[in-house]
């Protein structure tokens, strides 16, 4: 039974998407304008959470969205910024919405431009591993050992790790979140909200058709990548204090790899060199929390 109509009168982001089900953007999208509030402007790199909101002139948002061309999500976002200052129009947050290949590879100079310049903006990367909108190809933020239909041979790369390049600009604040752990990612938006200069926030968005898994699938799949560690959930203040938000469970790379076919052609060497690394990145990981912790002591 659908729900009445006056149920959605508080929601920013309607029913109606064109998302696939299970789709880790649209959820994610949601989560984010819940936790922001309609005093946003949205801009939208060319991605496919373009396609999800709707085709012009129609949207399922209800907050204004400005389409930026691929490359360009945070100048944009630094202009409208700067538009609403010189209209004295306080109180309004800007937040730019890309995807990884915008963000990772296409985007990396306009969005190092902005970090650089300190702009007073909030970016999300939702990250779906992969130019998911033209055909699953490869990005630099796909993982090492991932098939897409530009690596049939499974990628032998490691991902970009995009929160220490934006935590390398000293901006005031950047961080991970996950559309499997919405409090701690709303938690993040509502402090980043409270914060004048650059936020940056990495989203890891699964993508059922892309990951080859179940749109059923979709959240346990990226919740396992957090208790896997492979994508755990931190944030860095400065550019230099590290603090772990969300605590490990430390299961078995494995049980994440398993559940999705783009992995399914991996050796067990290969998945123990996955792990290896993993358990090395983790490890780099708490010594920069545990080195934070003791110098605000």
């Amino acid at each position: 039974m659908s729900r009445p109509e006056a149920d959605y009168r508080d929601e920013l982001f309607l029913p109606g998407h064109l998302g696939c089900p299970g789709c880790g953007s649209a959820l994610g999208l949601r989560f984010a304008l819940e936790a922001l509030g309609p005093r946003t402007v949205l801009v939208m790199g060319a991605c496919c959470a373009d396609i999800v909101i709707g085709l012009f002139p129609k949207s399922n948002l209800r907050v204004p969205v400005l389409d930026s061309v691929f490359a360009a999500a945070a100048v944009t976002a630094a202009g409208v910024r700067a538009s609403l200052d010189m209209q004295g129009q306080e109180g309004v947050t800007v937040m730019a919405w890309s995807g990884d290949g915008g963000t990772f590879d296409i985007g990396l100079q306009s969005l190092s431009g902005a970090a650089e310049r300190n702009e007073n903006i909030i970016y999300i990367c939702y990250d779906n591993e992969a130019y998911m909108n033209t055909g699953i190809q490869r990005s630099s933020a796909t993982p090492a050992g991932a098939w897409t239909t530009t690596t049939p041979d499974l990628k032998d790369r490691p991902k970009k790790d995009m929160v220490r390049i934006m935590a390398a600009h000293r901006i005031p604040y950047a961080a991970t979140a996950s559309v499997a752990f919405p409090e701690d990612f709303k938690a993040k938006l509502a402090k980043a909200r409270e914060i004048t200069g650059m936020r940056f926030i990495h989203l890891h968005s699964p993508c059922p058709p892309g990951w080859r898994i179940p749109s059923a699938k979709a959240v346990k799949t990226a919740r396992l990548a957090v208790w896997t560690n492979l994508f755990p959930l931190y944030e860095v203040e400065g550019g230099r204090t590290y603090r772990i938000t969300v605590p490990t469970r430390n299961k078995p790379l494995g049980d994440y790899l398993g559940l999705q076919g783009r992995f399914q052609d991996l050796s067990p060497e290969q998945i123990a060199a996955l792990q290896a690394s993993v358990d090395e990145d983790w490890e780099r990981l708490n010594r920069r929390a545990a080195e934070s912790a003791g110098q605000e002591g």
